[in-house]
C-alpha cells in the first residue's frame, strides 16, 4: 500500500524520506480508525519505529461519532506505514526526466451552483446552526502525465509539502498549513484562514498584503477558527498552558498571501489522543465543528478524501508533525486521472462570487510552471568614467524589491561593495555591467566594453507573432528566466528586436527596451499593468516629466511608424516598426479577430 513517503520539515529545512515499511496499518471503516491509530502508536513506542502516513477527512467519523462525513472514497480512511528509520535529506529524492505537461483542470461545480450553495449556508447561519462553514469544491483532470513533475511544480517549495506513493494512487501535497507539531511536551498549531492573491509587481504585492492584514472579514474568520483550535487543544493540554503567541500574521507563498495565527500548549497526551482531539483541523470545517460538519455533508456532493485530511509522521521520541492536507492532489496511477480540492470559509457577509474567485486563485498553483533551473535576479547597468554607475539607486531599489517578492536573500551593502570592487577593473571607457543575485544572496558581477550602439540607422522592430500573458510574473521582474523573450525572438520574422503586445492588443515593450511613441512632441509609453518591466530609465523619464503613460493599441501602429526605445544602458535610441508581408492577417488570427 505505502511504498514511499516524502515529507517536508520546515523546522529543520529538510526532507524526511521513508521507504520500505516493515508493516502497513490501514482502516477502511470508521470503527477501525482508532484501533489502527492506537496500534501504530503502540508499535512506535515498543519497537522504536516511525509511523508515517495519512488520515482522510472522512476518518473524523471514526475518531468521534458526532462528526458526520460522507462514506470514504478511493483511499482508506487511515493508512500508516511503520518504518525502522527515516532518512533526512536536503532534497526530496524524486527525479524525473519529464517536464510538466499541460493538464486540463476543470472545476466540477460551476459558479451558479456554487452561489446557490453559499445562499443555503447563509440561511443556516441566519438560523443559528453555524457561524462559519468551510465549503469546498473539486477540480479534476483526465490526465496527469507525471506525478513527480507535478510535485516538482507545486510542492517542492511548500512548507509542508508531501509525496506519497500509495500503490494504486499517488498523493501530491503542496500544503502551506501546519495541523500540529509535537516536540516532547510542546504542542503547536498554526491555523490558516484568510487568503489574497499575489500581486504581479512588488508595489501591488505589498498593497495586497496590507489589505489582507487589515481585512475585517478575514480577521473575523481567523479569530473564530483560532478560538476553536484553542478549545480543541484544551482537551489534551495541561491546565492554563494554551496560549496564542502570534495573531494575524500574513505569510507569503508563490501564488497567494495567507493569514495565520499560532497557538501553543503543553501536553503529556499520547499522539493518538492529540489527533482525536484536534482532527479535522477547525480551519477546514467551520464553527461549531459538529454542526458545521453536518452541514458540509449535506451540501458537498462527494467525499473530500485526502483533501483537508492530514499527512505526517510521529516517532518514538515524542516528536510528530502533520500538515492540513490542503492544496493536495490525488492521482490514479493507472488512468492518470486526478482530483484536487479548493475551498474557503463562508460567513454571513461573504460574497459568493468573491469566494468562487478565491477558489480559482487557490487553484492557480496547478498551472504554475517552475523553471528547470533556479533563476537569478538580474540588473544591467551603464558605467562611465565621468559619472560611475548610472541610475544606481534605481537599479538597487528594483533589485531589492524583486528579491523581497521572490524571497531571495538580499544584502544591499554586499551588492554595492561588489559593484565598487568590479569598477576597479574598468578601463577609462564606457562599460556594460551585468549583476546577478541568486536566491541565497550570492552576487556575481561581470562587464564588457560598451560599443556605440546608438549611431547609424534606426533599429528595425517587428511585431511579436503571439501576445504575452500579462499575468506572468516574469514580465514585471528582471531575471535570468527569459523564456518569454527568447520565444518571441525565435518566432519573429527578422528584425533587430521584437515589439511585444498583450492579449488585449496593447503593446508592452521590446525584448530589450521600453518603448514610446512621440505624439506631437510628447513621449507616451505603455503602463506597467499592460505587462512589462518598469525599466529604470523609463521610470526616470516619467519622474522627470519627460514621458507620460498611456495605453497604446496595435491599431495605432502603421508600417514604418517611428518608435522611441530606451533602457538604462543605451538611453534613448530610434526604432522603426516593420510589418513583414502577411503579418497583419496573422495578427488578426492571433487576436481572434476578422478583417
Amino acid at each position: 500500500m505505502l511504498q514511499r513517503i516524502v515529507l517536508r520539515d520546515p523546522a529543520i529545512a529538510q526532507w524526511l524520506i521513508f521507504s520500505d515499511p516493515v508493516d502497513v496499518l490501514i482502516a477502511q471503516r470508521p470503527s477501525e480508525v482508532l484501533p489502527a491509530l492506537r496500534a501504530a502508536e503502540r508499535r512506535v513506542k515498543n519497537e522504536d519505529l516511525y509511523a508515517a502516513g495519512f488520515l482522510t477527512y472522512e476518518a473524523a467519523s471514526g475518531l468521534d461519532d458526532a462528526l458526520e462525513t460522507h462514506a470514504g472514497g478511493a483511499l482508506p480512511l487511515l493508512c500508516f506505514g511503520l518504518f525502522a528509520q527515516g532518512r533526512i535529506s536536503d532534497q526530496p529524492g524524486l527525479t524525473t526526466a519529464s517536464p510538466m505537461g499541460p493538464a486540463d483542470w476543470h472545476m466540477l461545480e460551476q459558479r451558479q451552483s456554487y452561489v446557490r450553495k453559499i445562499e443555503k449556508i447563509k440561511r443556516r447561519i441566519a438560523a443559528g446552526d453555524t457561524y462559519q462553514i468551510n465549503y469546498t469544491v473539486r477540480q479534476e483532470t483526465d490526465h496527469v502525465e507525471d506525478a513527480i513533475a507535478l510535485f516538482r511544480n507545486i510542492a517542492a517549495d511548500a512548507p509542508y509539502g508531501a509525496y506519497l506513493d500509495c500503490g494504486e494512487h499517488i498523493i501530491v501535497s503542496a500544503s502551506p498549513e501546519l495541523f500540529f507539531r509535537r516536540n516532547e511536551d510542546r504542542l503547536i498549531c498554526k491555523p490558516m484562514k484568510g487568503t489574497s492573491h499575489r500581486g504581479l509587481t512588488a508595489t501591488e504585492d505589498i498593497a495586497l498584503r496590507e489589505t489582507l492584514r487589515e481585512s475585517t472579514k478575514n480577521r473575523a474568520e481567523n479569530v473564530m477558527i483560532l478560538d476553536m483550535i484553542r478549545n480543541d487543544m484544551g482537551r489534551v493540554a495541561e491546565n492554563g498552558t494554551v496560549d496564542v503567541t502570534s495573531l494575524y500574521d500574513v505569510e507569503k507563498y508563490p501564488t497567494v498571501w495567507q493569514m495565520t495565527s499560532t497557538v501553543v500548549a503543553r501536553t503529556n497526551a499520547d499522539v493518538c489522543d492529540v489527533i482525536a482531539a484536534l482532527f479535522p483541523s477547525a480551519s477546514v470545517t467551520g464553527a461549531p465543528k459538529v454542526s458545521s460538519m453536518r452541514i458540509i455533508r449535506e451540501l458537498e456532493e462527494s467525499p473530500r478524501g485526502i483533501y483537508t485530511g492530514a499527512i505526517g509522521y510521529f516517532g518514538p521520541d515524542n516528536r510528530a508533525q502533520f500538515n492540513v492536507a490542503i492544496r493536495t492532489a490525488l492521482i490514479e496511477k493507472e488512468s492518470r486521472k486526478a482530483t484536487y480540492g479548493v475551498g474557503g470559509g463562508i460567513v454571513w457577509y461573504s460574497d459568493a462570487d468573491d469566494e468562487y474567485d478565491e477558489c480559482l486563485t487557490k487553484a492557480k498553483v496547478l498551472s504554475r510552471v517552475r523553471t528547470e533551473q533556479d533563476f537569478d535576479l538580474l540588473e544591467t547597468l551603464l558605467w562611465t568614467p565621468e559619472h560611475g554607475y548610472a541610475l544606481l539607486e534605481e537599479h538597487l531599489n528594483r533589485l531589492c524589491a524583486s528579491a523581497d517578492y521572490f524571497d531571495y536573500v538580499c544584502d544591499r551593502t554586499t551588492i554595492e561593495e561588489a559593484l565598487l570592487e568590479q569598477a576597479g577593473n574598468f578601463s577609462a571607457q564606457k562599460q556594460r555591467v551585468r549583476l546577478t543575485l541568486n536566491k541565497y544572496g550570492q552576487v556575481s558581477v561581470s562587464h564588457q566594453l560598451l560599443e556605440d550602439v546608438n549611431s547609424g540607422q534606426p533599429r528595425e522592430i517587428v511585431l511579436a507573432a503571439e501576445p504575452v500573458d500579462r499575468s506572468d510574473q516574469f514580465l514585471y521582474h528582471k531575471t535570468t528566466h527569459r523564456q518569454i523573450y527568447e520565444d518571441a525572438r525565435r518566432k519573429a520574422r527578422g528584425g533587430d528586436d521584437v515589439l511585444l503586445w498583450n492579449g488585449d492588443g496593447f503593446i508592452t515593450e521590446t525584448c530589450v527596451a521600453n518603448v514610446a511613441l512621440d505624439i506631437d512632441g510628447t513621449l507616451y509609453t505603455p503602463p506597467v499593468e499592460a505587462g512589462l518591466l518598469g525599466g529604470t530609465y523609463r521610470n526616470w523619464l516619467l519622474s522627470n516629466g519627460m514621458a507620460r503613460e498611456r495605453p497604446i493599441h496595435i491599431d495605432e501602429l502603421d508600417d514604418g511608424i517611428k518608435l522611441v526605445l530606451f533602457n538604462s544602458v543605451r538611453a534613448q535610441y530610434a526604432g522603426v516598426l516593420r510589418y513583414p508581408e502577411s503579418q497583419e492577417a496573422d495578427l488578426l488570427d492571433a487576436m481572434g479577430a476578422t478583417p
